[in-house]
């Protein structure tokens, strides 16, 4: 079997490897991504429709909004089917066993944490607040501030780390990311527009043309984007580390 492997992973690098020297040039202004006109399009207009210098989030959640919400959803099922298939009973209340320090508990690795953590989380803030100015978004940010509760359940534990983000919080926040979003786009609709058709948002955002109003309402999708995602995130690694029992881990 070890054969086999290695043989299809030669294989499939071989091959891989072999389309290398057809791509284009790194930066070349006439390759076949550039030089098509909806890409130019995307390039010399965005910024001028929408009010957002990030040509990839204009993309992704506004030009492309409807394919983005769905990968948002994908996140979601795949969260859900995960806790759907290894969740289990949960004990009662009165049932909780007091939390007990373990003395193999590294105290450099947790101190370290303490510090490390909140700056990884705040990172992850601006990079959703800014996703649509500068590199970043909801899916970045959310990563980042997804992996900072993992981090503090693999150097201390699952139980502790569940005391800041439960289980009932993570369904709770990734289902109100998924909202979000999907809310954006109701109200669009609500105010006689297409879904997700964020320009007509100007009447309910004060002192905002119908360009600003995209680029608000692509921030508020970032945050839902990102709710979803770190929750889910984190919900993963709770359960698969545990195999659902939320407790143990890693």
């Amino acid at each position: 079997m070890k054969a086999l492997s290695l043989i299809v992973v030669l294989f499939t690098g071989s091959l891989l490897l072999s389309v290398v020297s057809l791509f284009p040039v790194w930066g070349n202004p006439h390759s076949p991504a550039n030089a098509n006109p909806i890409s130019q399009f995307y390039i010399n207009e965005t910024e001028e429709l929408t009010g957002v210098p990030n040509l990839v989030t204009a993309v992704l959640a506004d030009f492309r909004g409807f394919d983005t919400l769905f990968e948002t959803v994908v996140i979601f099922s795949a969260g859900l089917a995960v806790f759907s298939i290894l969740g289990r009973p949960k004990r009662k209340r009165g049932d909780e066993k007091p939390e007990e320090d373990d003395p193999s508990e590294n105290l450099i690795v947790i101190q370290t944490c303490r510090l490390v953590i909140p700056i990884m989380q705040l990172f992850a803030l601006y990079v959703i607040a800014h996703g649509h100015h500068s590199p970043g978004g909801g899916f970045q940010g959310g990563v980042i501030l997804g992996s900072s509760f993992i981090l503090w359940a693999i150097a201390r534990n699952l139980p502790t780390a569940l005391q800041r983000l439960s289980s009932r919080k993570t369904m709770i926040l990734a289902c109100a990311g998924v909202l979000i979003y999907a809310g954006i786009g109701v109200i669009c609709q609500a105010l006689g527009e297409n879904f997700l058709d964020y320009h007509i948002l100007h009447y309910l955002l004060p002192a905002t043309d119908a360009i600003m109003a995209r680029s608000h309402a692509m921030l508020g999708v970032e945050i839902g984007v990102a709710f979803t995602v770190s929750s889910i995130m984190f919900g993963l690694y709770a359960y698969l580390s545990s195999q659902g029992r939320e407790e143990g881990g890693l």
